[in-house]
């Protein structure tokens, strides 16, 4: 993970975060209590979710919910990159 713009930058709300997971590879299964927008840029996958896997691919976006278990899962043979973004008013993420 490779934070992008968080408040050392001069963001005091939110928190851009860009990751990489290579093929075959995922994110750990969580929870936190904050919403993140996600945006892919590259590769495809799913996101794991309580309700089953959602396909992704560069282009789409995803909201996940506060408390929402997730995990970004790479399906392809490319690495999948995204960038999260996050609120940081109650100094989540640190």
């Amino acid at each position: 993970m490779r934070e992008l713009i968080t408040d050392r930058e001069g963001a005091p709300t939110f928190a851009m975060r860009q990751f990489a997971v290579d093929p075959g590879g995922h994110t750990p299964y969580h929870s936190h209590p904050w919403e993140h927008e996600v945006y892919i840029l590259s590769g495809k996958g799913e996101v794991r979710l309580k309700d089953g896997p959602v396909g992704i691919a560069a282009g789409d976006a995803v909201l996940i919910a506060p408390d929402e278990e997730h995990s970004f899962v790479n399906t392809g043979s490319e690495v999948l990159t995204f960038l999260c973004l996050i609120p940081v008013s109650r100094g989540c993420c640190r």
